[in-house]
């Protein structure tokens, strides 16, 4: 296990430093990536299945917001939470309509059971490895029976755990099936998964994991 507290605050402060930028650069996020928007999709039909009366959906991780009003745009009540107090601000500046938080992912100040749904897109992908047990187990605690959980990561292609040099900071490759045996351990069942090779301009194939708690 890593010292959380000090890896949470290199991760605020390199994000905090370049979220005016990032901001610019991945409002249009989704644009040209019919497969993505697919996932996110399917994750929303299959929240909006379960019915009203579960809570709302967290994308944690949110960056300046753009996915959060994405799945606002699905039909979502949705609300978004990030570490870095820059792209927050950012966020609320953008989408004053949605809730937007500084939180830690695995630290949620959310009652046990709260949520219908997490979107954690390409944002565990920071998480050291040994860490990422601890995220699912706080994922799995403040989701409700039956709840979704969408994880899109960066896959190793069939190699093991791989750091690699993030724009931003530190980041990590994951196989799909170790992820998804994480997650098992914390609870969930997996219900589906989709990876796609990269885009131009990509470097690394694109995962995604939809999973679910136990009813």
């Amino acid at each position: 296990m890593t010292d959380s507290s000090s890896h949470h605050r290199a991760t605020a402060e390199a994000y905090d430093a370049v979220a005016v930028l990032y901001a610019g650069l991945f409002r249009d996020a989704l644009a040209g990536f019919p497969l993505d928007r697919a996932v996110l999709a399917a994750f929303a039909e299959s929240v909006r299945a379960a019915g009203p009366g579960s809570g709302p959906v967290a994308e944690l991780g949110c960056g300046p917001g753009a996915v959060t009003a994405h799945l606002r745009d699905l039909g979502l009540d949705v609300f978004g939470v990030d570490l870095s107090p820059v792209m927050i601000s950012i966020a609320r500046e953008a989408y004053p309509d949605l809730r937007f938080e500084v939180g830690s992912m695995d630290a949620l100040e959310l009652a046990d059971g709260g949520l219908r749904g997490i979107v954690s897109w390409y944002s565990v992908i920071h998480a050291p490895p040994g860490d990422v047990p601890s995220y699912f187990r706080e994922f799995r605690r403040v989701l409700a029976p039956g709840g979704l959980l969408l994880l899109a990561f960066f896959e190793s292609e069939g190699g093991p755990v791989t750091p690699f040099d993030h724009k931003v900071t530190t980041a990590w490759r994951w196989p799909a099936d170790t992820l998804a045996d994480l997650a098992r351990d914390a609870g969930f069942t997996e219900t589906g998964r989709m990876l796609r090779e990269p885009a131009t301009g990509e470097r690394f194939r694109r995962g995604h994991l939809l999973l679910r708690t136990a009813d």
